[in-house]
């Protein structure tokens, strides 16, 4: 959605979430957004909050915003809440410009060495993830095909092209290990969602088509790469996911569609085996073995991900709708009979991640 601003996007989003809940602005009492200043958001919408989360901890805000949206409304804060997102990411319609504070831990001990940048960031984990488990550049490029499958179809996606393993490690170079189609695409784009108590949507009239929160986990760890307690694997994965399974009460079995946040190609590698899909070293196989792709066991990131579908700068609101859509059997790219869902989000370079498990029926 080129020519429009991050604000109007967030409103249009907003506006649009409404609607297909069958709710007004005068229903919202609770709102949370990340980039923008939250209460610049609500008074542009016209909504009157009691309740307001301007959390931001980069692309898996929105996973926080829905866990601390569900606690709000379980401890009577909130009724219902409203989380909302826009970015002008390509065409930079009123967007701030992209700047690493001096002043910022990453801009005194990172930057100054040439870690300015996501695409420059995530190059020492993703060389250590694969030194580690006797991998190689092809595990990346593995990430990428599987991801431009599902995109395929999906007339939504900013790449559409099938691509080879070959195709995606001849690429135009952008920071090694990674070329062009193993970094996310750079858009613009605008999502929204509509959180109340599971009573309340009952009474609405799209009631059948509600989705329903089994769990949610959210952690942190450090804002600097180099910091990180093992580069090879991230923690804050697997707190936040152990919690939301945990307070779900499933297992990986039950998981019927996965969605793995990919802004680079080593993201869902990480996901897969920090979340417990997989074990030490079997990221790899179980990608080009082909279980993530349209008919495989484990189906993943079905609208083509951030590698393929969109990426605006914080991708989690999409993951999150992909996962919506795909629970009430409205996916451009369907996957038959998913019940439940896994969304995982991370945010910064490594710094925070949220889980949510998401069910097509009440708990």
């Amino acid at each position: 959605m080129p020519g429009r601003s991050a604000l109007q996007l967030h409103a249009e989003a907003g506006r649009n979430a409404l609607a297909d809940a069958g709710l007004t602005v005068a229903d919202i009492d609770g709102i949370a957004t990340a980039g923008l200043n939250v209460v610049e958001v609500a008074h542009h919408l016209g909504v009157v909050p009691r309740w307001l989360d301007g959390t931001s901890v980069g692309g898996c805000s929105f996973m926080l915003h829905v866990r601390h949206a569900a606690a709000a409304i379980t401890a009577g804060a909130a009724s219902v809440v409203l989380v909302t997102h826009g970015q002008s990411g390509r065409s930079r319609v009123g967007a701030p410009p992209y700047t690493v504070a001096p002043d910022s831990l990453q801009g005194q001990f990172e930057a100054p060495f040439g870690s300015s940048a996501p695409f420059t960031s995530f190059t020492v984990p993703a060389l250590r993830f694969l030194h580690d488990r006797g991998m190689d550049r092809r595990a990346l490029a593995e990430v990428a095909v599987a991801q431009r499958a599902w995109a395929v179809d999906n007339r939504r996606a900013f790449r559409r092209k099938p691509v080879t393993v070959e195709e995606v490690l001849d690429g135009p170079p952008v920071a090694y290990p990674f070329t062009r189609d193993m970094c996310c695409v750079v858009t613009d784009g605008g999502g929204a969602l509509v959180l109340t108590s599971a009573e309340r949507a009952a009474d609405l009239p799209g009631a059948a088509r509600a989705v329903y929160l089994l769990g949610s986990g959210e952690a942190s760890e450090s804002s600097l790469m180099a910091q990180m307690d093992d580069v090879s694997s991230f923690g804050a994965f697997r707190r936040a996911g152990a919690e939301a399974f945990g307070t779900a009460g499933v297992t990986h079995a039950d998981i019927d569609h996965l969605m793995a946040y990919d802004a680079f190609a080593h993201l869902p590698l990480y996901m897969l085996e920090d979340l417990g899909f997989v074990g030490h070293g079997e990221s790899g196989p179980f990608v080009a073995e082909g279980h993530t792709r349209p008919g495989g066991s484990l189906p993943m990131n079905t609208n083509g991900g951030g590698l393929s579908y969109t990426h605006t700068g914080m991708y989690g609101m999409f993951a999150i709708q992909e996962s919506v859509r795909q629970l009430r059997g409205e996916a451009v790219v369907q996957v038959p009979d998913v019940e439940i869902g896994f969304v995982q989000g991370v945010g910064m370079f490594f710094g925070a991640a949220g889980s949510l498990i998401l069910s097509a029926r009440m708990p």
